[in-house]
């Protein structure tokens, strides 16, 4: 159950979508002056060596951010991405190093703001509580991030970006999330929630989906990648993102970027989809 391990696969395509969108809602929540509150359920280890053995066995990277590295022309949620992956590299300009959504997130957030970061494998929660170490604005949790998530809402802030990240290494994770969703939205309504999914097995994903969907909640929005056709055969042929209240115009922005990355980083049998699943 905690074998998960997020440097085998940081930096690929299901990062790119991830990231780029995290970033414009976050920027989105920033047009506000009032505070808000970043909640990571699933934080994983901060940042990741691009170098390293995890990295370097799977090699999923380069089919995901270093195929955006070089780009010009980029559409805004993609540039705004590929820049936030290059200040974190350094002057060098060099991709060595991934950032992990708690330090895309420490980049953008203001004084005012703060980050709530759940973790229950013991060395990426080392690694992440070493990383903030006397940051006063971030608070790291050594557990389960669906409990911690009921725990953390509503926030005194009442403005709240709400990531949810986890493995599904167990087949219960799927409807265990959707379950924890459509209870926290109850008690913090007004909160953004990003859902990460992936796609391995389509029945799976989708029996989690309609669980939301079907919730009475109100601003549903699906954001998709498939690399590739639907399988049987084993792996994630696509992964996406399933926001609740996402801010004015992410879906124009999630549109053009998907649109961009589908040449470059799906096959020829892959797919893009910005559905509005549920409206106002």
């Amino acid at each position: 159950m905690l074998s998960y391990r997020h440097g085998y696969h940081a930096g690929n395509y299901a990062d790119v979508l991830k990231h780029s969108m995290l970033l414009q809602v976050l920027k989105a929540m920033q047009k506000k002056d009032k505070p808000y509150v970043y909640i990571d359920t699933h934080a994983g280890a901060g940042a990741y060596s691009l170098n390293d053995e995890f990295a370097q066995k799977t090699g999923e990277y380069l089919d995901g951010v270093a195929k955006l590295w070089e780009a010009n022309n980029l559409p805004t949620a993609l540039a705004d991405y590929v820049e936030a992956v290059k200040i974190f590299n350094g002057e060098f300009d060099q991709l060595t190093v991934y950032p992990g959504s708690p330090s895309f997130v420490d980049a953008e957030l203001r004084p005012k703001d703060r980050m709530v970061l759940h973790e229950l494998h013991g060395t990426d929660h080392q690694l992440l509580e070493e990383y903030f170490d006397q940051d006063k604005q971030v608070r790291v949790i050594k557990g389960d991030g669906l409990q911690g998530l009921m725990a953390a809402v509503p926030p005194p802030e009442r403005r709240g970006v709400i990531l949810i990240d986890p493995s599904y290494e167990i087949k219960s994770d799927y409807i265990d999330v959707a379950q924890t969703i459509i209870k926290a939205h109850k008690r913090f309504a007004t909160g953004v929630f990003m859902l990460w999914y992936p796609v391995v097995k389509r029945e799976q994903t989708e029996a989690m989906l309609n669980l939301l969907k079907n919730s009475g909640i109100k601003k549903q929005l699906r954001i998709e990648q498939a690399i590739s056709a639907d399988s049987d055969e084993f792996g994630m042929t696509a992964a996406g993102l399933w926001i609740i209240n996402p801010p004015w115009q992410t879906d124009e922005l999630a549109k053009a970027a998907l649109d961009y990355l589908a040449p470059i980083l799906g096959r020829a049998d892959g797919s893009v989809t910005v559905k509005w699943e549920v409206g106002e």
